[in-house]
């Protein structure tokens, strides 16, 4: 169960990533069908979901299929588009309720025209959502998004980072920018981005889980929320304490110098 901090009290406003690892490996090791695997994924996804808002998260982006993932079988790659579609149209009233507003982000070209449909159908539903902001990624590439944005913007002049951000927006379908991610969770005991929002976390903080994603609870969350707000986030400065020190030191440097006799 959820503790009763408030996190709300300690930072508003985080932006997490999940990278869903391991739903086909949960699923072999029990002897299924990795489909199977990919739908106990679908009950993690809601606890997720479910424990997000109370530990202060405002942005929810759920890494759910990568552009490299059209390289699974054919079978494994329809199972999983018709539980995307499946699952948006189950859930949109839900999150509707919950005030959570669904934005999917990635390619839209290459998906059917049903999922696509049912894209639409959940955004339209939840637009209205101010609770929190849940982000799927789906046929997303990280890569392909800032050389998609890069070429728009080749024939333009000075480009500001926030120039950047609304094109690099557009080109992902996410409703336009979002705040940049604070931390990324992976499970299934891999460590590393695959591609992930790779502009957006520059200096998110980074927590892996051994466990297979069907496995990820609540509790989990929170113990990866409560590892972040250990972190010290120096986003390439000094702490306050450490500037003085070192300005200190600069300084008695300085005069020590300045009272040394000339030769």
């Amino acid at each position: 169960m959820i503790q009763s901090t408030s996190y709300k009290a300690l930072q508003c406003g985080l932006h997490v990533a999940i990278i869903m690892d391991g739903n086909g490996r949960w699923a072999t090791s029990r002897g299924l069908a990795r489909s199977a695997g990919h739908r106990a994924g679908a009950d993690a996804v809601r606890r997720t979901i479910d424990a997000a808002p109370s530990l202060g998260i405002d942005t929810l982006t759920l890494f759910a299929f990568t552009a490299g993932n059209w390289e699974r079988p054919a079978s494994e790659v329809s199972a999983l588009l018709q539980l995307f579609c499946d699952f948006f149209r189950a859930q949109k009233k839900r999150w509707a309720a919950q005030g959570i507003r669904v934005s999917i982000i990635g390619r839209r070209d290459r998906l059917g025209a049903d999922l696509r449909a049912a894209v639409e159908e959940v955004e339209k539903a939840t637009a209205s959502g101010e609770v929190m902001h849940l982000r799927f990624a789906v046929d997303y590439s990280a890569r392909d998004a800032i050389l998609r944005a890069a070429w728009r913007l080749r024939s333009r002049a000075g480009v500001s980072p926030e120039d950047f951000e609304q094109i690099l927006s557009e080109v992902n379908h996410s409703g336009g920018p979002v705040p940049d991610v604070d931390l990324i969770i992976r499970t299934g005991g891999e460590q590393r981005l695959s591609d992930c929002l790779l502009w957006e976390s520059a200096y998110a903080e980074l927590v892996f889980f051994p466990r297979m994603w069907p496995e990820f609870e609540g509790v989990d969350l929170e113990a990866a929320v409560r590892e972040f707000h250990t972190r010290h986030r120096r986003f390439g400065r000094l702490p306050e304490s450490e500037a003085a020190q070192a300005l200190a030191v600069a300084s008695r440097a300085h005069a020590a110098h300045a009272a040394m006799p000339s030769a």
